[in-house]
């Protein structure tokens, strides 16, 4: 495997070039960048700051990996920014590094696929097999969950929580959080969050089986539509988890979640 640094490129002395990466045409890697092998950087693409990207990960044309948070507290910290492997990171991404007052780093992990424009701010954590759709803007200590999909246009609030398998419509603005499996859109009178039933259809894809769904979608009438307090509902999920671990999703989203749920 041969690594390829096309000649215009500015790549620090410092910095660490995995074997069998590709680095395009005026893309900029500073010092404190680690790619892993077989990463592709595209032409114009900045890579800088304490920043991790493991191997076969591809960041596309203008984007922007690992510059300074945008928040006012941040002092010229050395807090990081970590990417898992076999990524896709399209043209015109923001992606920031932590803060100290948050997380001290911002976390992806592997198989996300982020389209264009998307921005990720700092102290993130998104998970793995992600979608992020084009514009999606994620605020500061934001946590994506796996296999999440947020459509086009749509921004999350700061300290929310998006729970694994679910699936968020484009515009869609979401400022609490989103429980695991479900499906949110915008309400008929405002682009604000609600529920919408449960994601059926990509739980199917993924393997889950017809009884492990139904379990889901009774889990869900608990929380929307039995006329349960928040708490009542999270104490009988909680206890159906104890025999149904597709279930315990819900627990962890409990445990994370600090703003209240889509209603």
């Amino acid at each position: 495997m041969t690594t390829k640094i096309h000649p215009t490129a500015i790549v620090d002395k410092n910095a660490i070039i995995g074997e069998g990466s590709e680095i395009g045409a005026y893309a900029v890697i500073g010092p404190k960048v680690t790619l892993g092998k077989n990463c592709w950087i595209g032409n114009h693409a900045n890579i800088t700051g304490n920043t991790t990207i493991d191997e076969n990960s591809k960041i596309y044309h203008f984007a922007s990996v690992g510059e300074s948070p945008q928040d006012k507290k941040y002092n010229g910290e050395d807090t990081k920014l970590i990417i898992g492997k076999n990524n896709t990171i399209r043209e015109f991404c923001t992606i920031n590094t932590g803060t100290v007052q948050g997380n001290n780093q911002t976390v992806i992990g592997d198989d996300n696929w982020i389209m264009a424009y998307v921005h990720i701010a700092h102290d993130c954590i998104v998970g793995d097999n992600t979608i992020l759709a084009n514009n999606v803007t994620l605020a500061g200590h934001v946590i994506v969950g796996d296999w999440a999909i947020i459509g086009g246009l749509s921004p999350v609030h700061q300290f929310t929580v998006v729970g694994a398998h679910t699936m968020v419509g484009g515009q869609t603005a979401i400022s609490q959080d989103v429980p695991p499996y479900i499906m949110a859109s915008s309400s008929s009178t405002g682009p604000r969050a609600e529920p919408k039933g449960v994601n059926a259809e990509g739980l199917r894809r993924r393997g889950f089986t017809a009884a492990q769904i139904d379990n889901i979608k009774y889990a869900y009438k608990i929380l929307y539509r039995n006329g349960l307090s928040y708490s009542e509902a999270k104490s009988t999920i909680e206890e159906m988890s104890k025999e149904h671990s597709e279930l315990k999703l819900f627990c962890d989203f409990f445990k994370a979640s600090t703003r209240g749920i889509v209603r």
